[in-house]
């Protein structure tokens, strides 16, 4: 870049390359945090040089994994924290001594370090990305299963084990200036101090600020006041060599039992949005490719070995110490293989105090950051390797022996709305028979009263055969998913073909679908919505006649513009255009028919 000093240029580049990759990689199905860093990669010194020095905004982009852990405290109490003590405090402690050892064991017999680098390497990479994982976990919805609960307790106490890591680097290097006990006591007592401020202040000092600057109504002073909190806290613990992140976490902690929390939330989150996905870019500006291409076994050989001993290692600790299945364990694993953004805070440490050599450094770095880089294609892969196998249906014989003299009625689909067809033919005295795939719908409907319902398949010409519809009126189609629904109508019609057919239709793309197949459709939430209109109307001070008068003007013109768009359905500019003349037909209808009430009146 010409002038690095120009911000604007800065941002610019920064949001056009997010704004290119990001789109491009969800939409290769490869998530966002990939996007982020392919175009740090891009603008980077390695490949355009647009951003000359990538260091001038990493400490900038750590707000955004600061914000992030913000959130995180705000969305947790500390109740739901010492819930989760045994999570964070057991199989985190687990996780980071077991692969701490394991790591420094490879460092120190198959690379030849010496102990105290071997001790700093393996603890080093035994930390995961905490903006990786939960960002990944987030944008897959799995931060509430049991692995994504299981994840972010490892990730915390690593967040927490990586102070005194950072501490415990000096003394391993054996620095000129050690630190005297009296020197240790103080800064563990700056510490204490520190996290006790934070405490005090959320607890009796923040409250009473959110309150008066939510009386002043300006959302700007809010915002600015809720950056305050996070930023302030997180300098506060820097200066005491305490995590920014851990202390951002601690303040949101203390605030998730506020009542300003959800206005808190909402104001932070457009900020952690970009500068996470700044933290991500500066990551893939850092990436050495010169090195990658000078060293490419080597690189991709440490990438493959880290992944693949953290990976095992995690998948045991989360089978034997987090009670994780198989497979939530292997998602914990892959979501924590790579390694931390607080791995090259301690290499960097380490490297300055002379317990690694530059280039080793660098080779680190590069591999840390690859193994970010492959996270998510292992979370694409992941899901595949566990397809839900379809288990063997016990089903008992006299559910599947169908016996029916000559119904009146065949119903394919015993759930909710299935169901309640069945209760009133039954209480009719209508011959029906029903067909259901699932053993616990059949067995709870015959427990109310032996309902005559039989398993079996509707997609089958057999169970069809054998539920005799060919000597039936109707054939009524009440199954959830609307696929099925429209072929099994299909087979119907074409084995049956003058079958009435009475089918459930999701929305009015399946109704047109069912009335091309001769079948009268159904949609499934449509006179509950009814009924919930013409009760609100009422609510809202209309008359009992003329909340029904409404709601049947509507249903009646809904009714003809289905079937006006039954001829264009597969149109969508001409859906969306019968649609909006519809919405300006029926508000010009309401208005005659609130003009014709009028005058009534006055009659």
């Amino acid at each position: 870049m010409p002038h690095e000093g120009n911000l604007l240029q800065a941002a610019v580049v920064f949001l056009f390359a997010a704004v290119l990759a990001v789109p491009l990689a969800k939409r290769l199905q490869l998530g966002a945090v990939l996007g982020y860093l392919f175009a740090g990669v891009i603008i980077g010194p390695s490949v355009l040089g647009l951003i000359g020095n990538p260091q001038s905004v990493a400490q900038f982009s750590e707000l955004g994994v600061v914000l992030l852990l913000f959130i995180i405290g705000l969305e947790l109490s500390p109740k739901r924290l010492w819930v989760m003590r045994k999570a964070v405090f057991g199989v985190g402690l687990a996780q980071v001594l077991l692969t701490g050892v394991v790591m420094g064991a490879v460092a120190l017999w198959l690379f030849g370090q010496s102990w105290n680098s071997a001790i700093v390497l393996g603890l080093g990479l035994a930390l995961s990305s905490t903006a990786f994982g939960l960002q990944s976990l987030a944008e897959r919805k799995e931060l509430n299963q049991p692995h994504g609960r299981l994840a972010f307790a490892i990730l915390l106490f690593q967040d927490i084990a990586a102070i005194p890591l950072i501490a415990m680097v000096p003394l391993l290097a054996g620095s000129d200036h050690p630190t005297t006990e009296a020197q240790g006591l103080q800064h563990v007592l700056q510490i204490l101090g520190s996290i006790a401020v934070v405490i005090i202040g959320g607890r009796y000092l923040l409250r009473p600020v959110f309150r008066i600057v939510a009386k002043t109504g300006l959302r700007e002073v809010s915002t600015a006041t809720a950056l305050l909190v996070v930023i302030g806290t997180a300098w506060l613990m820097e200066l005491v060599g305490v995590s920014m992140a851990l202390g951002a976490f601690l303040a949101g902690l203390l605030l998730a039992d506020s009542e300003y929390r959800h206005e808190l939330e909402s104001q932070i989150e457009p900020f952690k949005g970009l500068l996470l996905g700044l933290f991500f870019i500066s990551v893939g500006m850092g990436a050495n490719l010169s090195l990658l291409l000078s060293t490419p076994l080597v690189v991709i050989g440490l990438t493959l070995l880290l992944i693949g001993l953290k990976l095992p290692l995690l998948y045991a600790v989360g089978r034997m110490v987090g009670d994780l299945n198989r497979e939530s364990a292997l998602r914990l694993g892959v979501v924590l293989a790579a390694g931390g953004e607080f791995a090259f805070v301690v290499f960097k440490i380490g490297r300055d105090q002379g317990l690694f050599e530059p280039q080793l450094y660098d080779v680190l770095v590069l591999t840390i950051t690859l193994s970010m880089a492959v996270t998510p294609l292992l979370l694409l892969v992941c899901p595949k390797l566990f397809k839900p196998k379809a288990k063997p249906v016990e089903v008992p014989e006299e559910y599947r022996a169908i016996e029916s003299d000559a119904p009146r009625v065949v119903i394919a689909g015993m759930g909710r709305m299935g169901q309640i067809v069945a209760r009133i033919l039954r209480a009719q005295n209508i011959s029906f028979i029903a067909l259901d795939t699932s053993v616990e719908t059949i067995e709870l409907t015959r427990s109310f009263g032996g309902m005559p319902v039989f398993y079996g398949d509707p997609q089958r010409p057999e169970i069809l055969h054998a539920a005799k519809v060919d000597q039936a009126e109707f054939f009524v189609i009440a199954m959830d998913d609307p696929e099925i629904n429209i072929k099994t109508a299909e087979l119907v019609r074409n084995l049956y073909p003058h079958m009435k057919i009475i089918a459930r239709a999701r929305n009015r793309q399946h109704v047109h679908r069912l009335v091309d197949l001769d079948a009268s459709p159904v949609r499934e939430t449509f006179y509950s919505s009814l009924e919930m209109s013409r009760r609100t109307l009422v609510g809202l001070g209309l008359s009992q006649a003329q909340a029904d008068a409404r709601i049947n003007r509507f249903k009646t013109h809904d009714q003809q513009v289905l079937a006006a768009q039954h001829a264009v359905y597969d149109d969508a500019a001409k859906v969306m255009q019968t649609a909006q003349e519809a919405r300006a037909e029926l508000a010009r209808l309401f208005e005659m028919d609130r003009l014709d009430e009028e005058s009534s009146d006055k009659l």
